[in-house]
């Protein structure tokens, strides 16, 4: 055997080494059963595929700092599970089924309750970018940024310019980004923002250069909070591609809320962990976290997923809305890649006459997510869930409309990465008037969708269908 050949074999052989760690991460057995075929069965490659995606690495450093400083301000907390006197009041207002259900999330969450005084639906960028760019510019005492994507374009330089302005008038301005979805942003720009007094940090940046190889468990997070009183939370990133439709996909579809009161409080929080995370910073003044008026109008809860939060909130919170509709859930995901949890918790709530509905995209950023999301079709169309795929553009909403109370909004795709990867945020709020705007918001990109036929749908060409079946053992480790 040649002496070329007899390296790559030892090579091949010291691979096997990641065995042992795979199966101490204790991943679920979907998850593991496809890291060790990658590893036995794409030599070099499928071990390179899992020291780079694979590791808990990113979930240890974040624990270990976690212990070393909690970065949360300790607050009173009324016995009940909620935030303040105000919201355990609110909560009392509910119906007994409403009340237990939100003490119940807030027990899997580990996360109090909240409340908001006003929510407000931003349905796409031409209302969220403005209503940002607003609050930027009216901006006293701070304002903390948080995005998984900032594109270099147009749009990226107009917002970075607002954050110049805010920073030049005394404003504090901090700016996290994830290092593996924003790429290539402009040093003169940042060097520009910096000498203004803004703070930028990378949340987990992909440098070779300081032995930084992970590139998976990424802040996917999407929250911007305006001088502790305001806040912003959806799936909507900062690029020229949410406002102008595109050449081949068509237009961007996405939704942001905007609330107040004492939830973005909360919310503040959420950013102080994550960028002590990032940047060892404590941001504890009282200043960040103000007193808001005791008016709350609607409850709120904090939804945050990450592989550092037991108990899989994300997963766990939206097999409960399943679990506990009795009319309907109508889901819009920006990828749909579903384990077999929520696979199962969509088919029995459709199977007990639940008016289930999913929205998935045709056209995608990620179009081999399409595919094997629709390897999943024909369990769910069996069971009675109707799925809509989308075709006026990419549909990157991540909205659950629940009966005629519940709405979701947030960063959580349906796939493994964010059910158990990312570090995610939603808001689940109790609101009939907001769940019915979301739900027209829902019925009309139905109308602009190809509702999937069960019998065209197993009419399909055999490549398709190979293809689905081929890449659908891939589905725990994309």
């Amino acid at each position: 055997m040649p002496a070329s050949m007899q390296w790559l074999l030892a090579c091949y052989l010291a691979t096997w080494g990641f065995i042992p760690h795979l199966l101490l991460l204790k991943k679920r057995p979907a998850a593991t059963l496809a890291w060790l075929w990658a590893i036995l069965f794409i030599p070099l490659l499928g071990a390179v595929g899992f020291f780079l995606f694979g590791t808990d690495r990113l979930k240890r450093l974040r624990l270990k700092r976690r212990n070393i400083f909690s970065a949360r301000v300790s607050r009173q907390r009324s016995p009940d599970g909620a935030t303040d006197p105000a919201t355990a009041g609110l909560l009392q207002s509910l119906s007994q089924r409403d009340r237990h259900f939100l003490q119940l999330l807030s027990r899997i969450n580990q996360l109090p309750v909240s409340s908001a005084e006003s929510i407000r639906i931003l349905s796409n960028a031409k209302e969220f970018y403005p209503a940002l760019a607003q609050r930027l510019r009216e901006a006293v005492h701070h304002v903390h940024i948080e995005f998984y994507i900032w594109q270099d374009d147009v749009t990226g330089t107009r917002f970075f310019q607002l954050l110049i302005e805010a920073a030049r008038r005394g404003v504090v301005v901090r700016l996290l980004l994830d290092g593996v979805g924003t790429r290539g942003l402009p040093k003169k720009l940042l060097a520009e923002f910096t000498a203004a007094g803004g703070s930028f940090s990378w949340f987990q940046s992909l440098d070779p250069m300081r032995l930084r190889f992970f590139m998976n468990l990424r802040n996917h997070r999407k929250l911007q909070i305006i001088d502790g009183t305001i806040a912003f939370v959806g799936g909507m990133n900062i690029g020229m591609e949410q406002e102008e439709r595109a050449a081949e996909l068509g237009a961007w579809r996405d939704v942001q809320v905007e609330v107040t009161g004492s939830v973005a409080s909360a919310l503040q929080e959420v950013f102080v962990d994550d960028w002590f995370f990032a940047t060892g910073e404590k941001i504890n003044a009282p200043v960040y976290f103000p007193e808001t008026p005791n008016r709350p109008c609607l409850p709120v809860h904090i939804v945050l997923g990450g592989p550092d939060r037991p108990n899989e909130p994300i997963c766990k919170t939206l097999v409960s809305l399943l679990n506990g509709a009795s009319d309907r859930v109508w889901i819009a995901a920006g990828y749909f890649v579903p384990d077999d949890i929520v696979l199962t918790a969509l088919e029995l709530a459709a199977s007990r006459g639940i008016d289930v509905r999913l929205l998935i995209s045709t056209h995608s950023d990620h179009p081999g997510l399409v595919t094997v999301g629709r390897s999943y079709y024909h369990e769910l169309l069996t069971a009675g869930v109707r799925l809509f795929e989308y075709h006026a553009g990419i549909h990157h909403a991540k909205v659950v409309v629940a009966d005629a109370r519940w709405a979701m909004i947030g960063s959580a795709n349906l796939d493994y990465r964010s059910l158990r990867l990312n570090f995610e945020l939603n808001l689940l709020f109790h609101s009939p008037a907001h769940n019915t705007e979301l739900a027209d918001l829902l019925e009309r990109d139905f109308k602009l969708s190809r509702e999937i036929d069960p019998r065209m749908f197993a009419r399909r060409p055999f490549r398709q269908k190979f293809a689905e079946a081929a890449l659908r053992p891939l589905s725990p480790m994309l």
